[in-house]
C-alpha cells in the first residue's frame, strides 16, 4: 500500500464516535471516585456498643477489599522490554510474561493482557491472542490507535496513555509529572483501566481513569505533543526535546496550535484551554529525549491523512505548516 493510501486509510474516523457538536473535554472528568470515608463511631456503653458496622463503613470496607483484589490481579504482559518488565515488577509475582513472537496461551490468567510492544507488532499480537480473550487486550502504544482498533472490532479495548518513563530495563519508572500538571498525566480508559491504574498507584505512579470523551482529548494532546516536538526537532538536526522547547518555542507553538485545531475538528472534540502550556511543560520534564519523525503511520501520518483527504475533497489543507515541514525533512 502506498504511503498516501495508508494515511488516507488512517484518516477515516469512526463516525459513531464523532458528534455533531464539539464535546467539551474537562480535565477533571475522572470516572473513579475515592472510597467513601468511614463514619466516626462514638464510644457507647452497654450492649449497644457491639452494634453492626454502618452501611457507609461496610461500603468502604467492601470498596477497600475490591481495590486490593484489583491491585493484586495477575496480568498477562506481552513483551518483556523496559515497560513490560517494569509492569511485571510492580505486580505480586503472579504475572505471565509472553515474549514477542509467542502466542498468548489459551489458559492464560483471566484479566488484562497488556501489550508492551512496538506498534508494528500489534497485528501479530492480536493474531496470537485467542479470539475470546481479545476483549482483554490493553494497548499502551503512542500514536493514533483508534481507527486501527475499530477496523479489528477492538474499538472499546482498554487504552493507556503512558507518561512514565523507564530509562533502561530493570530501572524504576519515573512518573510524568510536570510543573503544570503535578498530579500526573498518565490516563486509562476501558474495561481494564481500573486494574491498570491500581497497579500503577501501588507502585507510586499516577494514573487517571477517564471516560471516553476525556480520554479522547488526552489522547489527542499526547499525539500533538509527539508529532509537533519530533517534527520541529527533525528540522533542527534532531536536537533534544528540551532544545525544541527552549530554543524553537515559536515554531513548536505554531505547530501545536495548527494540529490542535485540525485534530479537534476531525474528532469532534474541544480541548481545554492551555494546551500549549501543558505540552511545553511536559517537554521540560523529558528534556533529554531525542527527536525524530518515526512510526509515521501511527503519528504524523494521521495528521497527514487529514491533509490528503482535504486535498481529495478540494478543501484547504487543515495542516499546511505540518505538511510543508514534513516535506522539508523528507518524511513525505
Amino acid at each position: 500500500m502506498s504511503q498516501a493510501a495508508a494515511t488516507l486509510r488512517l484518516a477515516r474516523l469512526p463516525t459513531a464516535r464523532n458528534t455533531a457538536a464539539a464535546l467539551r473535554c474537562p480535565s477533571a472528568r475522572v470516572v473513579v471516585a475515592a472510597a467513601p470515608a468511614p463514619q466516626r463511631q462514638h464510644s457507647l456503653s452497654g450492649p449497644t456498643a457491639q452494634r453492626k458496622p454502618t452501611h457507609s463503613a461496610a461500603a468502604a470496607a467492601a470498596a477497600a477489599g475490591a481495590a486490593q483484589a484489583t491491585m493484586t490481579q495477575p496480568f498477562v504482559i506481552v513483551g518483556g522490554g523496559r515497560v513490560g518488565q517494569a509492569l511485571a515488577d510492580m505486580g505480586a509475582g503472579a504475572d505471565l510474561v509472553v515474549r514477542r513472537g509467542e502466542a498468548v496461551p489459551a489458559d492464560a490468567p483471566a484479566g488484562p493482557i497488556v501489550v508492551c510492544t512496538r506498534n508494528d507488532d500489534l497485528q501479530a499480537v492480536v493474531d496470537g491472542t485467542p479470539p475470546e480473550r481479545r476483549k482483554d487486550l490493553v494497548f499502551i502504544q503512542n500514536g493514533m490507535l483508534q481507527p486501527w482498533l475499530d477496523e479489528r472490532g477492538l474499538g472499546d479495548a482498554t487504552q493507556v496513555l503512558v507518561y512514565f518513563a523507564v530509562a533502561k530495563k530493570g530501572d524504576a519508572p519515573t512518573d510524568g509529572k510536570t510543573d503544570v500538571n503535578p498530579e500526573g498525566l498518565t490516563a486509562a480508559y476501558g474495561p481494564h483501566a481500573a486494574a491498570v491504574a491500581a497497579r500503577l498507584h501501588a507502585a507510586g505512579l499516577s494514573c487517571k481513569v477517564l471516560d471516553r470523551p476525556a480520554f479522547t482529548c488526552s489522547m489527542l494532546e499526547k499525539l500533538i505533543w509527539i508529532c509537533a516536538f519530533m517534527l520541529v526537532g527533525a528540522r533542527h538536526s534532531g536536537c533534544t526535546v528540551g532544545e525544541v522547547e527552549a530554543q524553537h518555542t515559536a515554531e513548536v507553538s505554531e505547530l501545536i496550535g495548527e494540529l490542535a485545531a485540525a485534530g479537534s475538528q476531525a474528532l469532534g472534540v474541544q480541548l481545554d484551554p492551555g494546551v500549549e502550556a501543558r505540552l511545553l511543560a511536559y517537554a521540560r520534564s523529558v528534556s533529554h529525549f531525542p527527536t525524530a519523525v518515526k512510526e509515521f503511520q501511527w503519528r504524523n501520518g494521521w495528521f497527514h491523512g487529514l491533509s490528503a483527504a482535504a486535498a481529495v475533497a478540494g478543501r484547504p489543507d487543515p495542516c499546511p505548516t505540518h505538511t510543508g515541514w514534513l516535506r522539508e525533512v523528507g518524511a513525505i
